[in-house]
C-alpha cells in the first residue's frame, strides 16, 4: 500500500508542476493539468558508446569509448514533460590486455560489437523549458527513463580475422555436452540518464546527454560463465571455437576446463553519451485541458 501511495504522490507532483514565465514582472502559473504549448522536435545525436562488463568492469568513458550516432524525435507535452523516440547506432569494445588486473591480462579475451537500439523514453525538465521559447528557462537539467530494444553481435579476433562469437558457443552454449542455452542477439533494456537542454536559436536546442542501459544479459561481450572442455567444444563447434573460447596466456595445471571465465552474477551494461541537436517542427499554441 505504501508503495502505491509513493507512486501516486510522484505522479501528482509531476502533473501539478506548473510552467513559469515572466510577463510584465508577474509569475504565471497555468492549471496543473493543462498541456500548452504542445510541440515536436526532430534532431540528431552525435557522441560515443561504451559498455561495462567482464572485460571492462569499471571503465566509464574509458579508452574503449567508440563513436555513436542516432536520430531523435521528441514531443513536448508541456514545459516539464516530454516523450522521446531515439534510434541509435554505436560500437562496444573491450580488451583484457589493457586491464590492470593480472588475472584479466592472463585471460587475454577481447571483443567488439556493433549495437543498434530503438528506445522510447519519458523526460522530466527541472525547469519549465520549450525549444525556442523566450518566456521560459533558456536552459534546464533533465532526467529520463524508458524502454529499449537493441541488437548486438559480439565478435572475437583470431589469426588476423574477426569471427561471430554467438554461433561458436564459446562456453558450450547450444552444445549437447552443456546445459547452457544460446543467448539471443536481440533483447530489451532499460535506458535512464540525465542531461542539459540549452536554447540556442528560435527553433534550435542543444542537449548534452548521458544515458546508461540496464540489460538482462551477461553476454554483450560473450563472457559470462566457465571455460568449456576444449576437446568437446572443438568436436561440437570446430577448432576455431575452442581457440576463441580460451586465449589465456598460461593455464594453471595445463587446463582451464571448469574454471571461471566471467562473472555470471552481474549483468552487462552499455551507454550512449553525447550531444543532441533538435529543431522544433511545429507548435500547438492553444491550451487544452486534460479531462479529469
Amino acid at each position: 500500500m505504501s508503495g502505491k501511495i509513493i507512486i501516486l504522490s510522484i505522479v501528482y507532483c509531476l502533473l501539478s508542476t506548473g510552467s513559469f514565465s515572466q510577463d510584465g514582472g508577474n509569475m504565471y502559473v497555468p492549471h496543473p493539468l493543462k498541456i500548452s504549448p504542445k510541440s515536436s522536435e526532430l534532431g540528431i545525436f552525435l557522441g560515443g558508446s561504451y559498455y561495462t562488463g567482464d572485460l571492462n568492469p569499471s571503465g566509464h568513458f574509458s579508452r574503449f569509448t567508440r563513436p555513436a550516432a542516432g536520430l531523435v524525435y521528441r514531443v513536448n507535452l508541456n514545459p516539464r514533460i516530454s516523450a522521446k523516440a531515439v534510434g541509435s547506432f554505436g560500437i562496444l569494445e573491450a580488451d583484457d590486455s589493457y586491464s590492470s588486473n593480472d588475472a584479466h591480462i592472463n585471460r587475454n579475451l577481447s571483443f567488439r560489437s556493433k549495437i543498434m537500439e530503438f528506445a522510447v523514453e519519458g523526460e522530466f525538465n527541472f525547469l519549465p523549458y520549450l525549444t525556442g521559447s523566450k518566456k521560459l528557462a533558456l536552459t534546464t537539467p533533465y532526467v529520463f527513463a524508458g524502454v529499449a530494444v537493441y541488437h548486438f553481435n559480439p565478435m572475437g579476433f583470431y589469426q588476423y580475422r574477426w569471427y561471430n562469437l554467438q554461433p561458436m558457443g564459446t562456453e558450450g552454449q547450444g552444445s549437447v555436452f552443456s546445459s547452457e542455452k544460446t543467448y539471443s542477439l536481440t533483447q530489451f533494456s532499460i535506458p535512464f540518464g540525465l542531461g542539459l537542454k540549452v536554447n540556442t536559436a528560435k527553433k534550435v536546442s542543444i542537449n548534452f546527454e548521458w544515458g546508461i542501459r540496464k540489460t538482462f544479459t551477461d553476454y554483450l561481450d560473450d563472457v559470462s560463465g566457465k571455460y568449456a572442455d576444449p576437446g568437446l567444444l572443438a568436436s561440437a563447434k570446430g577448432p576455431i571455437a575452442a581457440a576463441l573460447s580460451d586465449k589465456s596466456l598460461t593455464q594453471e595445471g595445463g587446463s582451464n576446463t571448469g574454471r571461471q571465465r566471467g562473472n555470471s552474477y552481474t549483468k552487462d551494461w552499455y551507454a550512449f553519451a553525447g550531444v543532441i541537436i533538435t529543431f522544433r517542427m511545429k507548435s500547438k499554441e492553444n491550451e487544452c485541458d486534460v479531462p479529469h
